[in-house]
């Protein structure tokens, strides 16, 4: 029996979260679950939003799957997400964005996966206040290096692209692309203004590249690709992007296919994995039964795959295919009457029911 952490979230998280774990439990998949806590309610309890007990478990099980957590806006604690990944070394971000039928959507057969870097860039979290001594001290250093003037009351954001963390995320995307059968590969960059960070994230994708001579790259400057996106989506498999555009356009790819409510995501690190949905925590609807749990427990479905446990995955996504086709038990965001939990239960009974299927 393998154990893994689970952290049900902030705001609509514990309702969508337990969903997921009954659709998992309904395989028969055997697994011990490792109660932990992260972000609002975990400030509540322990006076702060990431408890050393929680990161300590994941380490421990190398698997977590979470709920969303609440990351305030503008001031507060930072993102408890982006401390997780830095903590854990979770450098990939997995996110695939596939059109379902019976989703009113402008695009159909859309098959993407986004790949973002996720240790560094302008997430990396070097920052100085408007105003700060150590503000100053950077702005008056830019002017002596760069000879350019910084107005004093600037915030300053320090955007990190390393060789190393680039590379990696390259190698990671055509691995993934190997292992499932995808033969072209597109970075995003903005290498044209950005010479040397963007410059140097793109040049070690064409480095990475030539080891894989059976996958096709490319690569599109941000801008131009997101006009790609909204013209032609159906052109594009993998993207590979810098943190800053992979969380922008992951979220743009979600619009193409209907809505963060059935966008999943996994954050992957060399030994351990974290799952978790795409969209946020949503506290205007916590405890009111409200949104879609697809995203939540199509989260779980990669977790499955990565584990290895294909079969359980395959009936989990096909129950939700098939609950999101036929429109009669879904949420608002699809057309729909029906709350969280009556939906999440109509998944759960279709993948109960195709075990029957199976042994009969």
């Amino acid at each position: 029996m393998r154990k893994i952490t689970f952290i049900s979230g902030d705001g609509i998280g514990p309702e969508i979260s337990e969903l997921a774990k009954r659709c998992i439990e309904a395989t028969d998949v055997r697994i011990e679950w490792e109660e932990a806590f992260a972000g609002e309610e975990a400030l509540k309890r322990f006076n702060t939003p990431l408890p050393e007990a929680t990161l300590q478990s994941i380490k421990r099980n190398k698997i977590a799957i979470k709920g969303p957590v609440t990351t305030p806006v503008g001031k507060g604690f930072r993102s408890v997400n982006v401390q997780m990944r830095q903590e854990l070394g979770l450098y990939a971000c997995l996110r695939p964005c596939k059109s379902f039928s019976g989703v009113n959507s402008r695009y159909e057969d859309i098959d993407l996966t986004i790949i973002r870097e996720n240790s560094e860039d302008l997430y990396a979290g070097i920052e100085f206040k408007e105003g700060s001594r150590e503000g100053k001290e950077i702005i008056e250093h830019i002017q002596q290096l760069k000879g350019v003037s910084v107005s004093l009351d600037s915030a300053i954001s320090i955007k990190p692209i390393s060789r190393y963390a680039s590379k990696r995320i390259f190698r990671f995307a055509f691995e993934y692309a190997k292992k499932n059968g995808r033969d072209k590969i597109t970075a995003v960059h903005k290498a044209n203004i950005m010479k040397y960070s963007d410059g140097l994230f793109l040049e070690s994708g064409r480095e990475i590249s030539k080891q894989y001579p059976d996958i096709e790259f490319e690569d599109k400057i941000v801008d131009n690709m997101c006009m790609q996106l909204v013209l032609r989506p159906q052109k594009y498999g993998v993207l590979v992007l810098p943190n800053l555009y992979g969380d922008i356009i992951s979220d743009l790819c979600a619009g193409l296919i209907g809505g963060l409510g059935i966008s999943p995501g996994a954050n992957i690190g060399d030994n351990i994995a974290l799952f978790e949905p795409t969209h946020g925590s949503a506290p205007k609807y916590k405890d009111k039964n409200k949104v879609n749990p697809a995203a939540m427990i199509l989260s779980a479905v990669l977790m499955l795959r990565y584990l290895k446990e294909d079969t359980a995955a395959d009936r989990i996504e096909k129950a939700v295919k098939n609950v999101i086709k036929e429109g009669k038990v879904v949420t608002y965001d699809l057309g729909g009457t029906a709350g969280t939990s009556e939906m999440g239960e109509e998944i759960i009974r279709k993948v109960a029911s195709s075990k029957n299927k199976m042994t009969n």
